[in-house]
């Protein structure tokens, strides 16, 4: 890939922190809109507040650590396919 001298719009640190801080805006704001929206629940732990957001994080959380054991697992060498 050649280097045309064009910056892209993540090369900046700011457009990054932007982009960063407006991701925790939406997380916020759609958290708290979970005080004031009704659902339609199936388990009775779906009516508490917020568990919809914490068990997403939760379970996010736990597939990169699932991730992070399973790679010791089906990781290759580098000269996998020089052999």
């Amino acid at each position: 890939m050649q280097d045309n001298g064009k910056r892209g719009l993540f090369d900046k640190r700011r457009n990054v922190k932007a982009v960063i801080y407006g991701l925790f805006a939406a997380c916020a704001v759609l958290f708290g809109l979970d005080a004031f929206i009704h659902r339609h629940v199936g388990h009775p732990w779906e009516a508490w507040f917020g568990f919809h957001a914490i068990y997403g994080f939760a379970v996010c959380f736990g597939l990169v650590l699932a991730a992070k054991q399973m790679r010791k697992v089906v990781r290759r060498n580098e000269d996998y396919y020089d052999e």
